[in-house]
């Protein structure tokens, strides 16, 4: 592979073609130092996730380069999930309650989305099979109604977490974050000081157009992480290089599959590694 090809990789792995130049020529100054043509990459890949300037906005924000040797805590005790439809933020809450309950954690769930045609029933399901009471209204119920009701649930209760899902919106529909705002107003007028995390679902398979999802989201109710699913079935997901250095976000958790335990803490050196091996396999 030439540095050409190496560079239309990286686009094709939604990197970004910024990004990708300044990758190649790293990598380029670092091969000509001597290092064999993976190791240059390699480290041209990391150094984009562990620049100076961008350690300092992710170590504000709470991120660890390598998250996998201990717990991903939230910070508060509510966590409300956000995204587009059809990102799996439903599954990604059942495999969240499934990862914080493993880990000893009391867990409650508030099935927000209500306009979504079996939305509620859905989370409520994922709750019976993992133990995990879920909080729910009748479809078409305001959302912000039953996430005020779910807070104060979790204080009654005394659990350790509690995770709000909410209805998917495009992130273009300027309703619709106005609904998304109110929802994280409530949730503070229940519990003060919270919602202190705000993670948002992307699919992997999205590409670039997640980046500027998360730049909507992020501007509209401020986001604390972000989730990216389905980078079992994508050579794609080097979207999440731009998020981090042109956001701040850390990326909390990724998803590999389908089952409950395929949620896993982001390793960004394991994610470099797998960026690394997609190309070749193409």
């Amino acid at each position: 592979m030439d540095w050409d090809d190496l560079e239309l990789a990286l686009i094709g792995a939604d990197v970004g073609a910024r990004i990708a130049a300044e990758v190649v020529e790293e990598a380029r100054r670092e091969r000509e130092r001597g290092s064999s043509f993976r190791d240059a990459l390699q480290k041209a890949l990391l150094d984009q996730l562990e620049r100076d300037e961008l350690r300092q906005k992710l170590r504000r924000v709470g991120f660890d380069v390598d998250v996998s040797r201990r717990l991903v805590e939230p910070a508060g005790k509510v966590l409300m999930i956000v995204g587009v439809n059809g990102v799996g933020k439903t599954t990604t809450i059942a495999k969240l309650g499934r990862y914080y309950t493993s880990h000893g954690k009391r867990v409650l769930f508030a099935a927000g989305d209500t306009f979504r045609a079996a939305g509620s029933e859905q989370l409520a399901v994922w709750g019976e099979r993992l133990g995990i009471l879920t909080v729910t209204a009748e479809s078409g119920s305001d959302t912000a109604a039953l996430a005020f009701d779910a807070a104060q649930r979790r204080i009654a209760r005394g659990a350790d977490l509690l995770i709000v899902d909410t209805a998917g919106r495009l992130h273009t529909k300027h309703n619709l974050m106005e609904e998304l705002k109110k929802v994280k107003r409530v949730i503070d007028k229940a519990d003060p000081g919270e919602p202190k995390e705000i993670w948002l679902v992307l699919d992997a398979v999205t590409g670039q157009n997640g980046l500027e999802q998360a730049k909507r989201f992020h501007e509209a109710i401020g986001l604390t992480g972000v989730v990216v699913t389905k980078l079992d079935g994508t050579g794609k997901g080097g979207i999440l290089l731009p998020i981090t250095r042109e956001l701040g976000l850390p990326i909390r958790f990724i998803g590999v599959g389908e089952q409950a335990d395929d949620l896993q803490p982001y390793d960004a050196a394991a994610f470099v590694q797998a960026l690394l091996d997609a190309p070749a396999a193409a």
